[in-house]
């Protein structure tokens, strides 16, 4: 009977034990945000926040992503808190295409879309025939033929989301080089004009202000958001997120850091 006693004892202590083990590390896991970004400007803005939740007991984790999808999946899959990376009408359609139940609390700020060109200083001196890249994922290669149908280069269907099929007239009969939107910054030497995210500018040393030939308006709808889950928006976590990606820090080190090539909409 006092073995049997004993080994009871013993048992509940190692339960007890291992119960109080899974709550510490879950209570650990708990205070840990893991968001997804873009390396730049993404990451950097994030790198400002760190401190700001530090000081409300949480601690931010950054995953860096080099492509569009990814975050997006791994986010939906609960591999992450939530994303940082993407405009609205690209969330939508990855929305629709994959069935994530994505959403997204706050937008942020706005990376306008710029031409470039390492051969020419000027659109007039665009020639019949010319070569421009643009990325080739639905939202992004739509905004860019916006672009340049904004600059007369061509004209476009009237609808929100269109593709190179959607030129209604090319008077330059101008090729359009469609690669992924991470790749379009490495096309530069091979074709006339190159239409480039201003993230993938910045991580090749372009400045939109002093390097595009051609830039978007601050008006443009493509403002970039923090994006999570559904079933996980109202959590704190990201409640916290949301209010220190909008605080006076932020937008001080946007408008310090960027000088006008990325703009907060807070």
């Amino acid at each position: 009977m006092k073995l049997k006693k004993l080994l009871g004892l013993t048992l509940a202590t190692v339960v007890s034990v291992s119960l109080f083990v899974g709550c510490s590390q879950t209570s650990k896991e708990d205070k840990t945000i893991k968001v997804g970004a873009s390396p730049t400007p993404h990451a950097e803005i994030l790198e400002v926040v760190k401190p700001l939740l530090k000081e409300k007991g949480y601690e931010l984790e950054i995953v860096e992503f080099d492509d569009y999808v990814l975050p997006n999946t791994s986010l939906a899959e609960g591999e992450l808190d939530a994303n940082f990376f993407q405009h609205i009408p690209y969330l939508e359609e990855m929305n629709k295409e994959k069935d994530l139940k994505l959403t997204y609390t706050e937008k942020i700020h706005i990376e306008p879309m710029g031409i470039y060109s390492e051969k020419n200083k000027s659109l007039d001196n665009l020639k019949d025939g010319a070569k421009i890249s643009v990325p080739n994922d639905a939202t992004n290669e739509a905004r860019a033929l916006q672009l340049l149908a904004k600059n007369g280069i061509i004209e476009i269907a009237d609808k929100e989301l269109i593709t190179a099929k959607d030129i209604t007239s090319n008077p330059k009969n101008i090729e359009i080089v469609e690669v992924d939107a991470a790749q379009v910054p490495s096309t530069l030497q091979d074709v006339d004009f190159a239409v480039i995210n201003t993230n993938f500018a910045l991580n090749v040393g372009l400045n939109p202000t002093k390097d595009s030939i051609a830039i978007e308006s601050n008006d443009s709808p493509y403002a970039n958001i923090l994006a999570c889950r559904e079933d996980n928006k109202d959590s704190e976590k990201i409640k916290l997120l949301s209010e220190v990606l909008t605080s006076d820090e932020v937008e001080t080190f946007i408008e310090e850091k960027y000088k006008g090539s990325i703009v907060p909409t807070f």
